[in-house]
């Protein structure tokens, strides 16, 4: 079965599938990082999305008769709600107006995976705009329900897959400070890390979920 993980360059999704026996491959505009470039397209994913004659990074030729899941990771950036004092107009002024036009072209961009003409589709955000724009996520996931000691809500929109389901829960790590916020662990060690590497490294899927992705949405399409 032929699999797109799309907006992907660290690979954890595909290499997931791929060791499930899987016909995965990862596609974004940035090289990946994940050690597999035979495995890898760079360039537009919506475009691959429809095309089915392709060539991956190592100049491998793939002819497949269609995608039987597409599972995306639209860029958040300007859907998700962290980002939201941002678009206060008052404020902010011609930015806040720039950044409501970047949002629709985001929100856009992650409605092209939605309507695509695929059997199987999970499309992976924060929490944010798109829960009320598109509708309300099938599900959200905590990386801590699949053995990544680490929390960051996961919406998980899907076409025909069922819901993910904790495979091994554990304690999430925090930060603590002294007026009683917290923050995710990942996100303080990223926080020094300069703007475009640090985005990259923020969207990586973790390893338990990507692992629980392959397994029990793999095992649905085998019908096991």
């Amino acid at each position: 079965m032929n699999v797109l993980i799309a907006c992907e360059e660290s690979q954890r999704v595909c290499m997931a599938f791929r060791e499930k026996g899987f016909n995965a491959f990862s596609c974004d505009i940035l090289e990946c990082s994940g050690g597999h470039p035979e495995w890898h397209v760079q360039g537009d994913a919506l475009k691959l999305m429809r095309a089915y004659d392709f060539e991956t990074m190592t100049g491998g030729r793939h002819v497949i008769h269609g995608w039987d899941l597409i599972i995306a990771h639209p860029p958040c950036t300007y859907l998700t709600c962290t980002g939201n004092r941002w678009f206060n107009i008052e404020k902010y002024g011609d930015k806040a107006r720039e950044r409501y036009k970047k949002r629709d072209k985001a929100a856009e961009f992650f409605m092209r995976f939605a309507q695509a003409d695929c059997p199987h589709i999970a499309i992976e955000n924060p929490i944010g705009y798109m829960s009320t724009f598109y509708r309300k996520p099938d599900q959200i996931v905590q990386p801590f329900w699949f053995g990544d000691a680490e929390r960051k809500a996961t919406c998980l929109w899907l076409k025909d897959l069922p819901k993910l389901e904790a495979t091994k829960t554990v304690e999430p790590i925090v930060c603590r400070y002294r007026n009683g916020r917290t923050d995710p662990a990942w996100h303080m060690n990223t926080i020094s890390l300069p703007a475009e590497e640090r985005a990259r490294a923020r969207s990586k899927t973790f390893p338990g979920i990507a692992k629980a992705m392959a397994e029990q949405w793999g095992n649905y399409l085998l019908g096991d």
